[in-house]
């Protein structure tokens, strides 16, 4: 069970409140017929929890959905029936078609034009979806769940196979990206990291390779509920799934043949907000989304960000991913003004790798936060910094570090004034970087302004000159 309260940016909102419960609701759903009466007295209890919540959030609009568990009991309606008398809370039980449409939608809702398939785990169902450029295509649902699993009789990982073997017949296709959704795949995903000494905590948009998921797999076929414990955080009735789950990760990776595996935080509910977005707003960046969000609640100079990030463009690649970082760094270069100086930096470069910042995969993330860092500091020296490092190659470490000493460079000569910006233009070629004003704007340059010039051509390898034209 889990109260998802969604706020912020209407692309790229922010978790207001979010909280689960496991409850095993599924669990001996095979052997019994009935939802888990434990579980069923724990699902209650939280739902009118969630419902007095709700309502001291004071929500514009509250759903709220079942999934496999509830729409495979017999009893299932009467557990509605109940919420409904006792919190006013109408659930919609949805079918396991829907639910991987909103699952493969969650994905979309942080990589708009998402390819692939996705397969989204809980414990009693397990579905799987088509992406297309954006698209949802085929939807599949199947029992291939931990708690749906732990009632079969016989060989397990031969029925596994078997149904996987069966939806790989009806969805047909090749996929190159696997895209994973879903508790138990989260949780294996940090068993990964845990092993590989992986220096960065943010799960969503975690990548690997089969070779590195097989190996972890196999790690976690042999491994105790003590050794799960020590490479996770997750809570002991999550890791009490991952074993099952992993068998049947295993059998994903293997009958589909996918090149590279990606992780998503988003999901089911993620998908419910997607769908209830118009296909414009659907299809903007949610990256830049966010940083524009953030700039608008707390920079000095809303609006600033855009022009910062035209002035700086120019001395970058003119590629779509790079221009897009250049302007995410310049939306977000000012929003932690109100920050004590001395830990400024370092805020600014917590913020881009810790912040709720989707549609952007880890080694950009790394960009976009060394850029903030040497946005504030001009060394860019953060001893956290040293092991995230090998996540970059030497010339996306200099990009990045251009990216900073340009943008502290044209917030140092302007202010927050746009207009100053268009009349100082930054020009390049094979020995000098030179920064040529004009007479109405001369005023602006200046000792800080030279020095900072100088530290941006050095990095770029270049001699910094001023002239007014």
């Amino acid at each position: 069970m889990r109260l998802v309260v969604f706020d912020g940016a209407a692309r790229a909102p922010a978790y207001f409140f979010n909280e689960k419960i496991m409850c095993g609701l599924g669990r001996d759903i095979s052997e019994t017929g009935v939802l888990h009466p434990e579980g069923r007295r724990r699902a209650m209890q939280a739902m009118e929890r969630f419902a007095a919540l709700a309502s001291s959030f004071d929500v514009q609009s509250l759903e709220a959905v079942a999934t496999a568990a509830v729409r495979d009991a017999t009893d299932g309606s009467a557990f509605c029936d109940e919420v409904k008398a006792k919190t006013g809370i109408e659930i919609r039980v949805i079918a396991g078609q829907d639910e991987a449409r909103y699952a493969a939608q969650g994905v979309l809702l942080g990589r708009p034009s998402a390819v692939g398939l996705v397969s989204d785990i809980g414990g009693a169902s397990m579905e799987l979806a088509v992406l297309d450029e954006g698209a949802v295509g085929m939807c599949l649902t199947s029992p291939l769940a931990p708690l749906r699993l732990a009632d079969v009789k016989g060989d397990v990982d031969k029925y596994i196979r078997k149904t996987m073997k069966g939806l790989r017949d009806q969805i047909g296709g090749d996929y190159d990206t696997l895209h994973l959704v879903g508790g138990s795949y989260r949780a294996i995903a940090k068993i990964d990291m845990a092993r590989r000494n992986y220096p960065l905590e943010v799960l969503h948009e975690y990548t690997l390779s089969v070779q590195q998921m097989t190996e972890t797999l196999d790690w976690i076929d042999g491994a105790q509920d003590a050794d799960l414990s020590t490479m996770s955080s997750s809570s002991a009735v999550r890791l009490a799934l991952v074993p099952m789950a992993a068998r049947v990760l295993r059998q994903l990776v293997d009958v589909f043949a996918p090149e590279v595996i990606s992780v998503s935080s988003y999901g089911l509910r993620e998908g419910m907000l997607y769908e209830q977005m118009p296909s414009e707003l659907r299809m903007r960046d949610p990256l830049i989304e966010a940083c524009r969000f953030m700039e608008r609640s707390s920079a000095r100079f809303a609006g600033f960000g855009d022009h910062l990030a035209a002035w700086v463009s120019p001395l970058l690649p003119n590629e779509p991913q790079m221009q897009r970082l250049v302007l995410a760094a310049g939306l977000l270069h000012d929003v932690s003004w109100r920050s004590d100086p001395s830990s400024r930096a370092e805020e600014c470069f917590d913020n881009a790798m810790r912040g709720n910042l989707g549609g952007l995969q880890h080694r950009g993330r790394v960009m976009l936060a060394m850029a903030l860092l040497h946005r504030y500091r001009k060394n860019g020296k953060l001893e956290k910094y040293k092991t995230l490092k090998p996540l970059l190659a030497e010339d996306e470490q200099i990009a990045a570090q251009v990216i900073g000493q340009a943008m502290r460079l044209g917030a140092s000569l302007a202010g927050g004034d746009a207009a100053v910006l268009r009349k100082a233009t930054l020009h390049q070629n094979a020995t000098h970087l030179e920064l040529r004003l004009k007479p109405s704007v001369a005023v602006y340059g200046g000792e800080i302004v030279e020095t900072r010039l100088h530290e941006l051509a050095a990095s770029m390898g270049r001699e910094g000159i001023v002239t007014v034209l």
